[in-house]
């Protein structure tokens, strides 16, 4: 064995593979650094390196074959023979050396182009990349604009909404493709005019347009693929179908569409684009209703909506209980009505789950059973942490859906991670440009962390969408009472007509007249209000006013007439509790409530409760530590209230300098010496 491996020294077996290896390293960085410019396809490199790797065993077996001599390449037993037996024959002193020089030439180089790699090589391949990507995902961007409903029946509307939902859904799924979300196209006709602008406004350089007509059992479908920039059709198709037999259709555009865009599929991409939702026409007919009614249900947060959504879906997994799709549906919605309309009964949370697991169950690799196991855990167990894993498994199977990315950012935001949020919310609206919800959304992130400037350009974002919105306009009012721009406030909130149909336009007035001092204006707005609530104790405005009515009449000297009103805000707050509501989320307006009643120990109590209970919330929490300091202030603590402020000055979502200048809730420090020393500081 010894003269085996001083035979290898010999031979320079160990030398030569040293120096293949380094050469084919270098070689190999060459490869997959120099010809991806020179648009070589990935499949050469791969050959190449395959070679380099295979040669290597080649290039070891030659050398201990042969040698080089000055008389050429020759068998090295031929130079063998020479020596005696016992010992194999030491090489020239010159070859030797040359090899050495060669060998340590060799690692000189890897050496140097390591560093340089490192240094210059990375950060402007990386560069070039990012460049290359980003015109890649640009050039395969693409808008599915709303499909004009043919049908002579109008109330057929759904279904053409439906058919270009579920194309734009498989669209979303190929991760090579942008695609802009539904919420953002539907700002526009099925057929505009000047599809460049419209493009501009999306951000993107491809638009399809397609029309559906729906006679009985017979579906007409047509769908043409347009550069905007040139108005060129770069594909279309026209398909015939039965009801029964439609379900596909969406699938073959999807493939149809990225082929014309270029657009590489992988296998697991391939698979969910091509599977059918379901083989049930009844079912599907039903699940396209559904769609149409969440909408309507999360836009305006409605029972009436929310009942539809969910009378529909029942029905889908109804007809088709392996309706894995129309099953993860169904459970957001249940979701959604147990978070946000005070539905916080057991069944309902418990049907939320049961729906949720169905879906994981029939479709384990669904992105929807992601999301919809996600939203359980967000919106029903306020479970942070388990919601945001599920969600980003979600976003792994649905790259382009920007409602995951939004329930990404809303989680992070409670976790405290407001850069985090605030970033997934920036990448969502690039998806969903002209999403209204988000990018209000977007703007909270940035006036709770009091960028105000930043969240002023969102806000003017979303009214170039839509000029008139009067819940944009009041929502910008509100960041310029922030910054401490009253009158700014006050001309903007001019422009809204007076009506209590518009929560949000009559809250907004309401403050600002609260924070201006003008009370009996305030006053004859909340007398004014008609809650449109089947029962108006479960209606959060009415108990707000009834609660800033109690605090009114102190203000105004009759602090007898806050009895009344602020009975009514407790009865309203047991309602709404009565319903299932927590603490968490009500402990607050129990605090304030018994402040205006004047129960000392009891408004203590449930604003300490509060703080606790929302400990792991940093959204919530930051609105409860400011119930807790204005509480501790109305009762006499004013050394509480004052060691507070400082916190609650800094903490993301908490309390501004102009709230604390203004907002008569402060009024028991002002006559405190320290109260204008944090009144004046930024």
């Amino acid at each position: 064995m010894q003269s085996f491996f001083a035979e290898l020294q010999r031979r320079h077996v160990y030398k030569v593979g040293a120096m293949y290896a380094v050469a084919g390293w270098l070689l190999v960085q060459v490869v997959t650094q120099v010809l991806p410019v020179f648009d070589v396809s990935p499949l050469a490199q791969r050959i190449i390196v395959l070679v380099i790797v295979a040669c290597f065993p080649v290039a070891l077996v030659l050398s201990w074959l042969f040698d080089i001599t000055p008389q050429g390449i020759v068998r090295t037993s031929a130079q063998a023979s020479s020596a005696t037996a016992d010992a194999p024959a030491a090489p020239p002193a010159g070859r030797e050396r040359l090899l050495n020089y060669v060998l340590g030439a060799m690692l000189l180089l890897a050496g140097a182009y390591l560093v340089a790699e490192r240094i210059w090589l990375r950060p402007a391949a990386n560069a070039a990349a990012a460049a290359v990507a980003s015109k890649s995902v640009a050039d395969k961007s693409i808008a599915v604009l709303p499909f004009e409903n043919l049908s002579d029946d109008k109330a057929n509307a759904y279904f053409a909404e439906g058919i270009q939902d579920e194309i734009l859904t498989k669209l979303a799924r190929i991760g090579a493709l942008r695609v802009i979300s539904r919420s953002s196209t539907l700002q526009f006709a099925a057929r505009p005019g000047n599809l460049a602008e419209v493009a501009r406004q999306l951000g993107v350089a491809h638009v399809l347009e397609g029309s559906v007509q729906k006679i009985g059992d017979a579906v007409h479908i047509n769908v043409q693929l347009i550069r905007a920039a040139t108005d060129d059709h770069l594909w279309a198709e026209t398909y015939d179908r039965k009801l029964d037999n439609v379900f596909g259709v969406e699938a073959e555009v999807a493939q149809a569409i990225a082929q014309a865009l270029q657009a590489h599929i992988t296998g697991g991409e391939a698979q969910t684009v091509a599977a059918k939702p379901t083989e049930n026409a009844a079912a599907y007919n039903a699940y396209l209703r559904g769609l149409g009614a969440e909408r309507q249900a999360m836009n305006g947060a409605t029972s009436e909506g929310l009942a539809l959504s969910i009378a529909a879906y029942s029905e889908a997994v109804q007809l088709d209980p392996a309706f894995a799709l129309a099953w993860a549906r169904l459970s957001i919605i249940k979701s959604y009505g147990y978070f946000n309309l005070f539905n916080h009964t057991p069944k309902q949370l418990d049907e939320a789950r049961q729906a949720a697991d169905t879906a994981s169950r029939l479709n384990p690799e669904m992105g929807e059973a992601y999301l919809a196991q996600g939203y359980y855990h967000y919106w029903g167990l306020r479970d942070f942490d388990g919601g945001l894993a599920l969600f980003n498994q979600a976003l792994q199977r649905l790259p382009n859906n920007a409602d995951v990315l939004a329930a990404i950012a809303y989680i992070e935001r409670r976790q405290g991670k407001w850069q985090e949020s605030t970033d997934h919310l920036e990448q969502a609206t690039r998806i969903d440009p002209l999403n209204i919800s988000m990018l209000m959304g977007l703007a909270t992130n940035y006036d709770s962390l009091r960028q105000f400037p930043q969240a002023l350009a969102v806000y003017d974002r979303a009214l170039v969408a839509v000029p008139d919105n009067a819940n944009v306009i009041a929502a910008k009012a509100g960041v310029l009472q922030d910054a401490g721009d009253f009158d700014g406030a006050a001309a903007l909130l001019a422009k809204l007509p007076d009506t209590n149909d518009n929560p949000g336009v009559f809250q907004a007035k309401l403050q600002h007249l609260i924070r201006g001092r003008q009370y009996d204006q305030a006053i004859a707005m909340i007398k004014g209000y008609r809650s449109k609530a089947a029962d108006p104790r479960q209606d959060p405005v009415q108990m707000s006013n009834d609660f800033y009515l109690g605090f009114l009449m102190i203000w105004t000297g009759k602090p007898q007439e806050a009895q009344a009103p602020c009975k009514e805000a407790l009865d309203s707050l047991n309602a709404i509790r009565a319903t299932g509501a927590d603490d968490a989320r009500l402990g607050s307006s129990y605090a304030a409530v018994y402040v205006c009643l004047g129960d000392k120990a009891k408004a203590l109590h449930a604003a300490t409760q509060a703080v606790k209970l929302n400990a792991n919330d940093a959204l919530e929490r930051a609105n409860a530590d400011s119930i807790l300091a204005i509480t501790q202030a109305w009762t006499g603590d004013l050394d509480a209230a004052f060691a507070a402020l400082p916190r609650l000055l800094q903490e993301p979502g908490g309390l501004d300098q102009s709230e604390l200048r203004m907002s008569p809730l402060w009024d028991p420090l002002r006559k405190d010496p320290r109260f204008t020393a944090f009144a004046a500081s930024k």
